[in-house]
């Protein structure tokens, strides 16, 4: 049994959103075999009392709070004098304190960071002999490019800006580890082309899902009414790319579909909805729920799960709940894009235009061809066969050895 030291930028529990299933299910699996130091973030108040559940499969815990937002004043100064938004808002001298505190005793075998966020603590962990891997899960410089695109000046241009910055540094720090993971292959082909010299430590693990805890075969109380057809998306609602992709469906493609299907109703499950998206239950047919204690009742009754991202990166994790609850999904290309092993109109739909979106809708809302029925069964399989966490995680203890 070793010692590694796990590095995550906000707290790995509870898994309710999209970083937090993949730390904690990694932390979870490198605490089984080895004795793991916890220092992470914590950027929510109601996070704070989950401390107790981390420190009981944990060796030593090191909680720091840090603003949720990272694009205030004081990241702002360091974007000016050279750095990125990203390393500002997570640079904190308590932190660094106690890495070094750690690595100072000289039984630290290994560093799991999680994120490019917290690879700056890399430099605070002396020893050739310490393996040191970085989880980059996606490529959060392309995010924020991404997001360039969706902005005006001057918010683009300082999108645009941490772009760059945080592009080099991901390089940068990409050098100073032993592997560089992230959760596609495409998103490890692309940092490759990034950082040839780097390239030959560049790995995939991809996202899994628990598929006993999202089973279709337990019974789920239906939130729904009576003669409902419920289009649902679940996910953070205080993540930007999740508002962007529910106020683009409510307003452009949720009215065309009750055309045709008038008790289509469009259902927006998750907790943190800004005041845009809670003014979309003024449009007919649309619910907020905020936070929820369990999306499993939202996805087993749904008579179609949407994902209609325009903006992301990676694997997205609604798609694999909603795949392993056996249900129909209709999605963007941009959504099913990190899933390699999922093939369009076999386990989901895709729609790559508006028009498509309420065509593929239509057909799942009538029946059409036992649709719902077959992908649904066609998509537990496939995940129960390609994205468990067990066997995803197996390369990640090779990476330690």
């Amino acid at each position: 049994m070793a010692e590694i030291l796990f590095l995550c930028h906000r707290i790995p529990y509870p898994p309710n959103k999209g970083d937090k299933i993949r730390s904690w299910h990694v932390l979870r699996h490198l605490a089984r075999a080895h004795t793991v130091h916890l220092g992470c973030f914590i950027d929510a108040p109601e996070d704070w009392v989950h401390r107790s559940t981390l420190q009981e499969i944990c060796g030593e815990c090191h909680f720091e709070p840090v603003e949720a937002s990272a694009l205030g004043w004081r990241n702002m100064v360091g974007l000016a004098v050279g750095k990125s938004v990203t390393e500002s808002h997570f640079n904190r001298e308590g932190l660094r304190r106690w890495v070094e505190a750690i690595a100072a005793r000289g039984n630290i075998a290994g560093v799991y960071v999680f994120s490019s966020a917290m690879a700056q603590y890399l430099s605070s962990i002396t020893g050739n002999d310490i393996r040191r891997v970085i989880d980059f899960v996606d490529l959060d410089s392309e995010k924020w490019r991404q997001y360039a695109e969706y902005r005006r000046p001057p918010v683009r241009w300082i999108y645009d800006l941490e772009a760059r910055r945080l592009s080099a540094y991901e390089r940068a720090m990409a050098r100073l580890s032993n592997f560089s993971i992230f959760v596609t292959e495409s998103e490890a082909e692309a940092f490759r082309r990034l950082a040839p010299e780097s390239s030959a430590k560049v790995v995939t693990i991809s996202n899994g899902v628990d598929t006993e805890y999202f089973s279709p075969d337990r019974q789920y109380i239906d939130p729904f009414a009576s003669g409902s057809q419920a289009m649902v998306f679940t996910g953070a609602m205080s993540y930007w790319a999740n508002q962007d992709a529910v106020i683009w469906f409510a307003s452009t493609i949720l009215p065309a579909v009750r055309v045709h299907e008038p008790n289509a109703e469009f259902w927006v499950v998750g907790a943190g909805p800004n005041k845009a998206v809670k003014r979309l239950e003024q449009l007919p047919g649309v619910r907020v729920t905020g936070a929820v204690p369990d999306v499993r009742p939202y996805l087993a009754n749904a008579t179609a799960v949407v994902v209609p991202m325009r903006v992301g990166r990676g694997v997205q994790n609604k798609v694999l709940e909603a795949m392993a609850m056996a249900r129909p999904i209709v999605a963007s290309e941009i959504a099913r894009s990190g899933l390699d092993a999922v093939v369009s109109d076999r386990e989901l739909l895709v729609a790559t235009t508006p028009s498509a979106f309420v065509k593929a809708l239509r057909d799942v809302l009538s029946g059409s061809r036992n649709l719902p029925e077959q992908m649904g069964r066609r998509a537990r399989v496939l995940v129960m066969a390609h994205y468990g966490w067990p066997q995803n995680l197996r390369r990640l203890d090779e990476l330690f050895v």
